[in-house]
């Protein structure tokens, strides 16, 4: 069976392009908004010695994160209200270099996003790397690059957001959501 929510906006990009910036001013204006859940299999998993940090298992990160992108999607799925998320089922899908499992393969298929999916740009002045974010600056081309032309394939439109105050981008995205 495939649910379709049009209510449902994925934000995707590299990492440090304020997507999750974004998020939270899109939530502090009453919006209502998904984290991104590879950042907190990254903490859990860094905390209790685990291997499934996408520097030491890129497999087992990609399996632990798709299975809380399919439980955030399932126990919103009758939400009438629109969704933002920070990053989607799609995001795993090739990521690390790790070919994606016939369980994310059907949650693709199964799990449908709006068809737009608003892509962040790489943007050098606002990269930053932390305990989460490891890859460095000049990967970031390419992820966008790769994501780009990912997406097309999952049945899914790149929309590229302009690179703008963190105000901006939220009405901008806003104007784009709302012709829905």
């Amino acid at each position: 069976m495939i649910t379709h929510k049009p209510n449902f906006f994925v934000f995707t990009g590299g990492g440090g392009t304020g997507k999750t910036t974004l998020i939270r001013h899109l939530q502090a204006a009453g919006e209502l908004v998904v984290e991104e859940n590879i950042r907190a299999v990254i903490r859990e998993q860094a905390a209790s010695g685990g291997r499934g940090l996408p520097w030491i298992d890129p497999q087992a990160c990609c399996d632990l994160t798709t299975a809380r992108d399919i439980a955030d999607f399932d126990r919103l799925a009758r939400e009438t209200r629109r969704v933002f998320f920070d990053r989607g089922l799609m995001d795993m899908y090739g990521a690390n270099g790790v070919s994606p499992s016939p369980t994310l393969r059907e949650a693709i298929y199964a799990r449908r996003y709006n068809a737009k999916v608003f892509v962040f740009p790489p943007w050098r002045e606002i990269y930053g790397t932390d305990n989460e974010r490891r890859e460095d600056w000049s990967k970031m081309p390419a992820v966008f690059d790769q994501i780009v032309r990912t997406l097309p394939e999952l049945g899914y439109t790149p929309v590229i957001v302009p690179r703008l105050s963190v105000g901006d981008r939220a009405r901008w995205v806003l104007e784009n959501v709302s012709q829905e």
